[in-house]
């Protein structure tokens, strides 16, 4: 029986855990979901020694600038067949341009995630670089009901996003195929404008979209200045070709369509 060990049984991981489960996989996890206390390194360390695969969607401490799973137990992981959830924001600002995963990184506002990126690379494993994530109980949808949606007047501003059961499919695919090290883009086919997808989402549900605003006017926090400083395109050809990956929601219509 194949066994994953998953350091940080969250949203997007949780939902891995289960479709590997589905296909006879034995899991052990640390997190609020998971059977494992992630400071207790005996049960941590017993756990792994049982498995070949580990996948941590623990992101870096932004304050100490490191990644608690590697400060922790990189002497554990180390020679096993690594996953790690990364984030495109490695990338940083490219004025609306697409990236690939032979562009830069490490040049923009995440210099904790890219550093954690970069080690994760160095450990040679498949580093899945994910872009903004939506899906159940988390999509513009669910912003627009709860009177949260906001329209920024960015006018040449775009992002990708990807489904989370997308994310699901690419990470599986390569965790069962053993794909090689490495990353790989797993974004949707269509980068468009966060007010883009805030109006498609109002008209889904019958609403009138929420009224243009400055930065200024929004008010909004530094976490969320930050979002809107960097403007790129993600391309996903290498997860296509590597590990033949199709997305089944392509775009934000096919993806907010199935969430309503």
């Amino acid at each position: 029986m194949a066994r994953l060990f998953i350091f940080g049984l969250g949203y997007t991981a949780g939902r891995i855990a289960d479709a590997v489960r589905e296909r006879g996989w034995q899991v052990d996890a640390t997190g609020s979901a998971g059977n494992i206390d992630f400071d207790d390194a005996d049960s941590v360390r017993e756990a792994l020694a049982g498995c070949i695969h580990v996948l941590s969607s623990v992101p870096p401490d932004r304050e100490a600038g490191t990644d608690p799973v590697l400060e922790r137990y990189r002497e554990e992981i180390a020679g096993k067949r690594l996953s790690y959830l990364s984030s495109t924001g490695v990338y940083g600002d490219q004025k609306g341009a697409w990236v690939d995963e032979s562009s830069p990184t490490g040049i923009g506002r995440r210099d904790a995630r890219s550093d954690s990126d970069a080690q994760w690379m160095a450990m040679e494993a498949r580093v899945f670089r994910l872009p903004g994530i939506y899906g159940p109980g988390r999509s513009a949808l669910d912003r627009v009901r709860e009177g949260k949606a906001r329209r920024i007047d960015r006018p040449k501003q775009v992002f990708s996003r990807v489904h989370v059961d997308d994310i699901v499919s690419g990470v599986v695919v390569g965790l069962v195929q053993d794909a090689p090290p490495g990353a790989y883009n797993l974004g949707d086919d269509l980068p468009a404008s966060g007010n883009t997808v805030t109006e498609y989402a109002c008209r889904l549900l019958g609403i009138d979209p929420p009224p243009m605003q400055t930065l200024e006017e929004a008010n909004l926090s530094k976490m969320a200045l930050g979002f809107y400083s960097e403007n790129r395109r993600v391309a996903n050809g290498k997860a296509k070709r590597v590990l033949g990956w199709r997305p089944k929601y392509p775009t934000y219509v096919e993806g907010l369509q199935s969430l309503l």
